[in-house]
């Protein structure tokens, strides 16, 4: 426990940054009612998505519509955002996913939930459904739902700007929707800033489902800070970690799209769907070439970031040339050069820049179209789609136009497959038949990212066993992919609960490897809780914050004191929320569309090309059953992937819902 410094007399923790409070916004009948979170529910689930997974299990039915009112929409920063901790800028939006009918999930960086807790408020519950379009407007403590006619159809961006102007005043942050939002695509986001997004499982969707158009915020009240003295100073060591680890300091450069070109030449993305794992002759969708138009077209100053961030991974862009030249936009992420590049097997960066733009003014998924799009090229050139179902678009691999054109089809329903595409991969492959599921690359009715995981058994278990479907940002182990000597791996893995298991520093084994996906499960479950970026933890950088760290940022800055361990269970038990959440709305196991599992093309069909030691590689059936045993006997489940009764016992789940806040 951090010791109590001695010229700072310990005070009320009411009075600190818990103070923020829980709003119950019912856009049917209009009412409003706050609450303060009580502390007991704080020491249980911190706040941000832990927080979310406890409010959506106790205020959503089993089986409810995911478009229907009485699914609740919750919007919340975490228990440390607006304080003196870094990168404390995530907003998390959670609900019923119209994609998956399971959880929906998504997390965003900007400046929203910082604003937000400057206006009163750390969680929003948003439920029923307004009888016309409105935004929620809140004001240090004050929530008014309002008129947004004038609005609707908007941009995401050209909605913002509205906002500022209705409401007078230029520092509003808004999270919004754009017209895919309005259209119910079902993995439309929603987003605020440029490019800001809250991508997955289509949090977007049930917004346009309430006819929530918005949430405005504007902050001017104060967060005190417990220990101020001590919170700014313990801060400056997070800092001197954060910028002095070269991962960050590459992404200060080159921004995220550094991932996509390490991990192109090395083999482990996907191209033309899942045919192959390297994208070929992609020189102009490099990182450095992306960078290169950057600079051409903003200048040499040209990243930027966050709300207390010192990291600043994001690019300013214009687009130089073909039919969107000159728009301005922000990015492009790994996720862009994916969905626009390797996957269609486009390799143009004016397609990439444009791409990123659409999906960023029509707020939608960048990593979902991208497949969807990916999905359909690859079922047209098998003759599963016809021209008489794209409308005579030659739909084709590396055809860019094309590309372009369904990105607009789907976020306006335009179109036969465009109205197809836009409900999502289940529902788009029992619609268009045939054999088209066999190619639909997803779990739990998500689409995977933009990487290959036949060579990597750990990441292929975080994405079948991630609760929103497959995802790079729930449990994903990539310092895996180091080669770390086990002694290194030992030291971060037997933090703060012990491990003497087996571990492996080669990315190929399936040794240990379900105890690092365990670990990162919790560890990324912690940080979602707390509010920091992932990117400032161990995700990509082995020497970066975690479980011993973070007390000491958590008492400084709020009162609240733990241990490493007390943070350790509690993103055990929001984990195993999410897990309840899912087994209720129907998860098992291994069915092929609601469970753990991946599509057949990784145990059945090698990698093709790539280094020698992914080209050949696929997994191996046994041995991955065998992974998810071991993985949920780490969590406490038995071999259905079911908490056993002295789990939820032990984490105090065992009462669940139990209606607390």
């Amino acid at each position: 426990m951090p010791p109590l410094p001695e010229r700072v007399e310990r005070r009320g923790v009411s009075k600190m940054a818990l103070n923020r409070k829980i709003a119950y916004i019912d856009l049917t009948t209009g009412n409003i009612e706050t609450r303060p979170i009580p502390l007991e529910v704080r020491k249980k689930f911190l706040g941000g998505r832990g927080l979310d997974a406890y409010l959506l299990l106790n205020h959503t039915e089993k089986g409810c519509d995911p478009l229907g009112p009485g699914n609740a929409l919750i919007m919340s920063g975490g228990i440390l955002t607006a304080t003196c901790a870094s990168a404390t800028a995530r907003t998390h939006i959670m609900a019923k996913s119209p994609l998956t009918n399971m959880l929906g999930s998504a997390n965003m960086g900007g400046f929203f939930a910082p604003e937000l807790a400057w206006a009163g408020f750390h969680h929003l519950v948003i439920k029923g459904k307004a009888e016309k379009p409105v935004y929620i407007w809140i004001h240090n403590g004050e929530i008014e739902i309002r008129d947004a006619a004038a609005i609707w159809g908007k941009t995401t961006t050209e909605t913002q700007w509205a906002i500022r102007e209705e409401l007078g005043d230029e520092d509003i942050k808004s999270a919004v929707i754009g017209p895919a939002g309005e259209n119910l695509v079902a993995y439309a986001n929603v987003m605020t800033g440029i490019k800001n997004s809250a991508g997955r499982t289509g949090m977007g969707c049930v917004m346009g489902s309430k006819n929530l158009k918005a949430v405005a915020v504007r902050g001017t009240m104060d967060v005190e800070i417990a220990h101020p003295v001590e919170a700014l100073e313990y801060n400056k060591k997070f800092i001197e970690q954060i910028t002095s680890a070269k991962v960050n300091q590459t992404q200060g450069v080159l921004g995220t799209p550094f991932i996509w070109g390490a991990t192109n030449s090395w083999g482990g993305i996907r191209n033309r769907n899942f045919q192959y794992n390297q994208c070929e002759d992609a020189d102009d969708i490099e990182p450095e070439r992306i960078d290169e138009i950057c600079e051409e077209t903003m200048g040499p100053h040209h990243m930027t970031g966050c709300f207390a961030c010192q990291v600043h991974c994001r690019a300013q862009y214009k687009v130089p040339s073909g039919p969107f030249a000159g728009k301005y936009d922000e990015g492009p992420e790994y996720t862009s050069l994916g969905a626009f590049g390797g996957e269609p097997d486009c390799k143009s960066a004016e397609t990439v820049l444009a791409g990123n733009h659409l999906v960023d003014q029509f707020g939608v998924d960048n990593l979902e179209i991208g497949s969807m799009i990916s999905w359909a090229m690859e079922l047209y050139e098998l003759g599963i789609l016809t021209s008489k179902e794209t409308d005579g678009l030659d739909l084709r691999f590396g055809n860019d136009e094309a590309l372009l054109e369904m990105v607009e089809r789907i976020c306006f329903r335009k179109g036969w497959l465009g109205d197809t595409l836009a409900d999502g991969g289940l529902p788009a492959a029992e619609k268009i038949g045939k054999s088209s599921f066999d190619y639909l690359i997803q779990v739990k009715g998500m689409n995977n990212l933009h990487s290959d995981e036949r060579g990597t058994p750990a990441l292929a278990l975080n994405i079948a066993t991630a609760s929103r479907g497959s995802d790079h940002l729930r449990s994903r182990p990539a310092i895996d992919l180091y080669h770390l000597p086990e002694k290194v791996l030992r030291k971060i893995y037997s933090n703060p609960i012990p491990y003497d298991g087996p571990l492996s520093s080669e990315h190929t084994s399936y040794e240990g490897k379900p105890w690092q996906v365990f670990w990162q499960e919790n560890c990324y479950m912690a940080v979602d809780c707390l509010g920091i970026c992932k990117y400032h933890t161990v995700f990509l950088g082995a020497t970066l914050p975690n479980f011993e760290d973070w007390p000491k940022v958590l008492y400084y800055n709020t009162g609240l004191e733990m241990t490493p361990e007390e943070i350790w269970e509690i993103a055990e038990r929001c984990n195993n929320l999410e897990r309840l959440f899912n087994l209720r709305e129907g998860l098992r196991r291994d069915d092929p569309r609601k469970g753990d599992t991946l599509n057949h093309r990784y145990f059945d069909e090698p990698c093709r090309r790539g280094a020698p030691d992914i080209v050949g590689s696929f997994i191996d059936r046994e041995k991955f059953s065998k992974m998810i045993d071991e993985f949920y006997a780490h969590h406490g489940w038995n071999k259905n992937g079911v908490p056993k009764k002295e789990t939820l016992k032990r984490l105090g789940l065992d009462q669940e819902p139990s209606h607390l806040l």
